[in-house]
């Protein structure tokens, strides 16, 4: 039976990939297993940015899988990469760290107070844990190991012999020596958005390029363990290589055939590994896609090596809504982990899926994340109802299964905003919160909290962790005496329409109509009468007296769910004094 994805070729990006992959995998490679791929560079905390790199293959492979078809998601953990930089606000961090630049990742010590063995292993453990609670099914292939059990050595000879070759490739990019030796975008790119997109750390890596000629290989020094080497000379026959470290002074000479410190310059080990894995499709990140870049070139090294250049999308920034608030990853951009403590899951898989790779998009961490979360109901009731687009049911369909079944979703999916307004007056207190949600609808109330998690876990971190003290809510003690007494007398009977009405209309349904009501009928209005602009203005002013009142601010969560929280008894008693 087809799956939504399939029904919706002609609008869902997913579907579109999925058919040029299988194609494509057919062509290069018919009847072998498809091979999609991600690069992450366990450097520091994997950012949301970072994580487009794996969910954009994912969902692709989710939907060949889906089809019937044999596929591989690879996530190489570019772990064997140099230490580049010592991240700023990493707990347990200092600039002592300073002194492992050049090391590779796996040889760099983890953060004070880590249970993993080294830097690298303690970054990659948190993204591990969100993928798994996201749903992606991956084979992870660590690039240490890998270089270090000699699995690519005879990738590493090859790229030696045909160093001329390579050395010409790359030429038809260089200007001045920069960055990497490569030509510079003639179109500008953000700083912010090559930082936030930036994938595997390497994508500024020098080329090879020194003083003795072109090498493709880069040793790691046999006595202080840094990149900071220098090939001063080669033999194809014997395969002996000197190199002097300029960190240290070190000096040795080696047989290539027999040694396994080191590894390929990045613009040549991404396109080596392409070949080695057999991928058909691995997207790419703005530092990495313009000209002369790894991706660019690799286009041209990859054959060298037996294959071709894989189908990659070039992915777009990723930005964050409110992340000056951010608390949990100081001095940086937010994590999966982050994102996941303050949204389920679904709902973070379908940011990434409803948005083609090369479009940006926001992860909202601040208010806006209630209006995400309203529209993400709204797409739900629409997809029980069957009245949704094709192309929205097919992000869905994606956010909430893969091929290996349905993901984890709260029982009873109550309004994240509604979540969020009772835990922030309750302070997460579990009877108050179950005594307010059993009253939105008493017709069917909530029975027990767990009907209404994992939402309401997610409601209550954001509430502590994302929103300022000072933004929190706080229900008054006692009546404010001198607001009541300077209240002219139609302040003071909506006040008394408001207390009469409470009992009749005590749920989330009958509060909304009646404090949109009184206003309405202190114009001489009916209830239900339609709004006017007069109206409108008239009502602004009876909430903002009721908040004051209630609060000791102008504003505050929405006023029937406000009402509810307080208790009817206490709302009569700071309205009336």
């Amino acid at each position: 039976m087809p799956t939504v994805a399939q029904s919706t070729t002609e609008t869902d990006w997913v579907s579109r990939f999925a058919d040029e992959v299988i194609a494509d995998s057919e062509r290069r490679a018919p009847g072998k297993r498809i091979v999609v791929a991600s690069g992450i560079s366990p450097s520091g905390p994997v950012h949301l940015g970072n994580l487009r790199e794996v969910m954009t293959p994912h969902l692709v492979a989710d939907e060949i899988r889906r089809r019937g078809h044999d596929v591989r998601h690879l996530i190489s953990w570019d772990d064997y990469d140099r230490f580049r930089k010592v991240p700023a606000g990493v707990e347990g961090v200092d600039e002592s760290w300073s002194e492992h630049i050049g090391r590779p990742l796996t040889s760099v010590p983890a953060p004070k107070g880590s249970p993993h063995p080294n830097w690298a292993e303690h970054f990659k453990a948190a993204l591990i844990t969100s993928l798994d609670e996201l749903g992606v099914v991956y084979e992870g292939i660590s690039q240490t190991e890998m270089y270090t059990s000699g699995a690519y050595r005879e990738q590493v000879l090859l790229a030696m012999r045909h160093r001329a070759d390579i050395d010409a490739i790359l030429g038809r990019y260089r200007t001045k020596k920069g960055a990497g030796g490569a030509k510079k975008s003639q179109k500008p790119v953000d700083e912010a958005e090559l930082e936030a997109a930036e994938g595997s750390g390497a994508a500024g890596e020098d080329d090879g390029t020194g003083s003795a000629g072109y090498f493709p290989y880069k040793p790691y020094c046999g006595n202080c363990d840094r990149d900071l080497t220098v090939v001063t000379a080669y033999d194809d026959d014997t395969t002996e290589l000197t190199y002097n470290c300029t960190s240290c002074g070190f000096t040795e000479t080696v047989r290539l055939s027999e040694f396994d410190r080191g590894k390929l310059v990045w613009k040549v080990d991404w396109p080596m590994r392409w070949a080695y894995e057999g991928v058909v499709f691995e997207p790419s990140g703005v530092d990495h896609s313009s000209p002369g870049s790894s991706f660019q070139v690799g286009e041209f090294i990859c054959p060298l090596f037996g294959w071709e250049r894989p189908i990659g999308p070039m992915y777009a920034f990723v930005g964050i809504s409110g992340m000056a608030k951010m608390s949990s990853s100081k001095g940086g951009v937010p994590t999966p982990a982050d994102a996941l403590k303050i949204m389920e899951a679904p709902l973070l898989r379908w940011l990434y899926a409803r948005r083609r790779p090369n479009q940006s998009f926001k992860i909202a961490f601040d208010q806006e994340i209630q209006r995400l979360y309203d529209e993400w109901d709204k797409l739900a009731a629409k997809v029980a109802d069957g009245s949704v687009l094709p192309a929205d049911a097919a992000a869905y369909s994606r956010a909430v299964r893969t091929a290996e079944g349905e993901l984890p979703v709260t029982p009873r999916p109550l309004p994240y905003r509604t979540l969020a307004s009772v835990v922030d007056i309750t302070g997460g207190h579990g009877e108050q919160t179950i005594r307010i949600l059993s009253e939105l609808d008493p017709e069917n109330p909530v029975g027990s909290l767990d009907e209404v998690r994992p939402r309401l876990d997610r409601a209550e971190n954001w509430i502590t962790t994302q929103v300022p003290a000072d933004a929190r809510t706080v229900v008054r003690d006692t009546p404010d005496a001198e607001l009541l007494s300077s209240l002219d007398a139609d302040a003071r009977r909506s006040l008394e329409l408001l207390v009469e009405g409470l009992d009749s209309h005590w749920s989330l349904e009958g509060l909304t109509t009646l404090v949109y009501g009184v206003p309405k009928v202190m114009a001489g209005l009916e209830p239900d009468a339609k709004p006017t602009p007069e109206l409108k203005v008239a009502q602004r002013e009876f909430f903002a007296l009721l908040y004051r009142l209630l609060v000791t601010r102008e504003t505050g969560p929405r006023l029937p769910t406000l009402l509810l929280a307080v208790g009817a008894e206490r709302v009569r008693k700071l309205v009336t004094g």
